[in-house]
Order: C-alpha cells, then structure tokens, then sequence
C-alpha cells in the first residue's frame, strides 16, 4: 500500500513526536523539521502529500512556511498548527491557503480527521488533474499554465468550439492571453495546418485597416501601384484572429458585417466578390455591450461575433495559479540566461501573491525576467524585483516597507520580527562569505575552521542563496 509523505514543521520537539507517533505506520511516512528554514531545504530535495506546520516559530513563521509551499509543491495541502485560536488566524492561514487549521490543545483522533480530509482534497485535485491532462491535447495548450477552476472553464471551452466553425469571441483585461486561446482554438481544429492570421485591429488606421483585411486593386486610390490580396483571403482555409476589434471604426465595422454574414470579400476597388472559408475569432478588452449601449458599436455585428463567448479572467481572481506560473517563468528565465535560480524568498514570495497585476500575466512575466537578470545569488529577494513605490503600495504596508508606521501591536511585532530576520541574514551572509574568503572558496576548510559542522554549513550556503561555484568563477 502506497504511503502518504507527511513533513511536520515544529520548533517544539514535545508536539513534533507526539504528532509523529500520531501518523507513523502503514499508511504514513513522517519527516519533521525544527524550522521553517530546514523546511523549505526539505520541500527543494523531496515532494510531500501533506504539510503540517505551526504557525508561531521563530526565524520563520507557519505563514511563510506555507507561501514557500505554493511556491515550490503548489498541489501540497497544508494544514496550520496554532496554540492563538482566533478567527483572524484561521483567516489569514485560510486566505494564504491553507486547507485547514487546528488549534491547540487538541487530540489524536481530531488532528487524524483533520489529515484524512486534507489527503482526500490531495487525492480528489490529482484525479481532477489527470482527467483534465487526458481531457486535454498537448496542442496549443503548452503556453497555458493554470490549474484554477477559472482556467479549467477556459480550456474546456476551447475544445468545444474547436470543432465547430461558429465565430468566437473572446473577453478579458489587456495581458491575460486572448491570442493565445486564439491560437489554441486553431491547432486543435480541423484547419491546424492550414494559416492561422492574427490581425491587431488597434494599430492601423482605418483604411489601412480595411486594405489589409479586404485587399485592393491596382489603382484604387493613392499609393495603390499594385493589386494587394486582403487577409480574410490570406486565411483561407484556416483562422483568423481580429485583435481589439473594439477599435474598429462603424464605418469598417459595416462592411465587416456584410462579409461574416455572405462569406464574401470585395477588395476595395473591385466589383467582384471573392469567396472565403474561415473560422473567426475575435477580441476585445473592452465591453462590448456597453460600446453597444453607447452608439460606438454596432449591435447587429456584436451579435454575429458574440456567438460563442470566452471571457479570460484576470490574474487577481486567480491568484491560486500565480506559484505555478512563477515556476514556470522562473524556468524559462533561468534557461535563457544561463543562471541558476533555486527559488524566491517569502518576503518577494508574500508581494507577488498580494499584487492585483493590472497588466495580468504579461506584467508577472515581464518581472520574473527582470528579477532573474538583476538576482545576484539563487534566490529572488524583493529587492530584486525592483518595485516602485506605487507597487509596494498596492501590495499593502504590513509587509514592512520603509517608512511604513505599524498601526496595531500585532503589525509592530511583525515589522520587528521582519526587521530582525532581516538583520540577522545580512550578518549570516557576511560571516560566510568571510569564512569561504579567507579559505579559497573550499567549504570543508571554511567550516572547520567556523566550528561548524560541514552539511550545516552547506545549509547556510543554501538558504542564502550563496554559490560557491558562481563565485570561484568570477
């Protein structure tokens, strides 16, 4: 019988056995840490079903344990241990994502319903995972990441109208991938093989606009030296994608209703109509109804596209997905510079998660780009994400940013404790790299001459994001 992996994260060795004699047996297998920090070393070297961690610990608390867990095991459940039971920390573990708290004093057979139940949701994601893999053919989803109920919609979606040749509409805020669910419609089709044109609708003007898409004779107007074949003709056979057809003007929009409705183009200039086959798929970040409802578009052409609609959501109302496409960006990143990345500190880890991405996924790719070139060691820390103010604002105050003034006893103690880590890292890191100096880079020497035993002093390495190599090869 398969056993479940358990890593149980105390600072108190009393309730760590305890909760290891507990699970231990058949059906589990225990791992415990004394910290947060040993954590996250044992998160990078191994997967787990299940983490159980306390929440107040030193060094490193519950909350940030559990970010770290969404960051590098997202599809780990994680159930929070406190002896403070309120409702503001179940909240604040629920809303981080925990999948359930349990407050101490508490017994054997609560904590085993607790940990059947968190297993079961483990076991109930794998098998929604798996269905969807199999629901789902590779083409065109590579550059999808998301495992949120709101993308699934999308997905399943997607697959449905790409066996048809009903006009697709798809919604959503600048950034969140709309040419991509374009592209994904096409490859799954009948038409992959065939052209798939992607026309921005935005950056033309409009009788360049209605060139491009209806074409020309020679000498139709000005500048018209030679007879030029319309994009509709371009797709033929195939797809094609009108992007921010919002931008339209209602003069062109006329005309690209006559063509949806005939299936017929006219080049401008010319008298006979020429037949098309495609499957159109338009998209708007604006609201088309409310353009409708203001005279700027036409009503009879938002009906003709609007025929099966697909509405991206945006990055903040998936925020469960934001670990996952960080790792995702992280990879491709790292593989395209040539660095290596081992993972992002809980302080950069608690910002990423807090934002609102006005620019969607494209804003989280641009920043997890710019955080790998600008990261000095193997761990992304906030500063390398270089925030403006106006970020750091978004984010929230309590994270502790400069000049910020706590407004309750609980947020002084946090921006101490957040203080006082950070204090004490920075000195950790000058007591190393001085150590690793003075020996030449050999980390046996600089850990026996430290007193400190060598796989403690490689976990110093790691969690500091300090490289040897990298810096043997300066």
């Amino acid at each position: 019988m398969a056993q479940f992996r358990v890593l149980v994260v105390d600072d108190e060795a009393v309730i760590r056995d305890a909760l290891k004699r507990i699970l231990e047996g058949e059906r589990f297998s225990v791992e415990t840490c004394v910290s947060g920090h040993s954590a996250i070393e044992s998160l990078h070297e191994r997967d787990f079903d299940l983490i159980v961690t306390d929440l107040k610990m030193p060094g490193m608390n519950g909350i940030e344990v559990l970010k770290a867990v969404k960051t590098l095991q997202p599809e780990a459940p994680v159930i929070m241990i406190t002896g403070y039971a309120s409702v503001d920390t179940a909240v604040e573990a629920m809303k981080n994502g925990a999948v359930d708290y349990i407050a101490k004093p508490f017994s054997p057979d609560q904590f085993l319903e607790k940990v059947e139940r968190a297993l079961e949701q483990r076991v109930l994601l794998r098998e929604e995972l798996n269905r969807c893999k199999d629901a789902i053919p590779p083409q065109g989803f590579d550059l999808f990441v998301g495992q949120s109920k709101e993308m699934q919609k999308v997905y399943r979606r997607i697959m449905q109208v790409a066996k048809t040749d009903s006009t697709v509409l798809v919604t959503g805020e600048s950034g969140t991938g709309k040419e991509l669910v374009a592209r994904a419609i096409h490859k799954n089709s009948s038409r992959d093989g065939k052209p798939f044109v992607a026309v921005d609708c935005s950056s033309l003007a409009d009788n360049l606009l209605e060139s491009e898409l209806f074409g020309h004779v020679k000498g139709s107007f000005t500048g018209a030296v030679q007879a030029k074949t319309g994009l509709f003709k371009v797709a033929d056979g195939g797809t094609l994608f009108l992007d921010e057809v919002s931008n339209i003007s209602l003069a062109t929009q006329a005309k690209l209703l006559r063509v949806l409705q005939e299936r017929m183009v006219t080049p401008i200039g010319g008298t006979q109509p020429v037949p098309i086959n495609i499957h159109l798929v338009a998209a708007s970040n604006r609201n088309l109804k409310t353009m409708v409802s203001a005279g700027t578009f036409r009503e009879d052409l938002f009906f003709r596209l609007n025929i099966i609609p697909i509405e991206l959501p945006p990055l903040r109302e998936r925020k469960g997905d934001i670990p996952l496409l960080i790792n995702h960006f992280l990879k491709k990143f790292t593989n395209a510079v040539g660095k290596t990345i081992r993972g992002i500190s809980p302080d950069a880890m608690a910002f990423l998660e807090s934002y609102d991405y006005p620019g969607n996924v494209r804003e989280l790719e641009n920043t997890i780009e710019r955080s790998v070139v600008l990261a000095a060691g193997e761990i992304i820390h906030k500063e390398d994400l270089e925030l403006s103010a106006e970020d750091a604002a978004a984010a929230g105050s309590s994270e502790g940013e400069e000049g910020y003034i706590p407004q309750t006893g609980d947020e002084l103690k946090e921006m101490k404790r957040h203080i006082r880590d950070h204090a004490v890292e920075t000195v950790e890191k000058a007591f190393v790299m001085s150590a690793l100096e003075r020996n030449h880079w050999n980390i046996t020497r600089a850990a026996e001459e430290t007193g400190i035993l060598r796989p403690n002093f490689q976990g110093m390495l790691k969690r500091l994001g300090i490289s040897v190599k990298a810096q043997v090869d300066k």
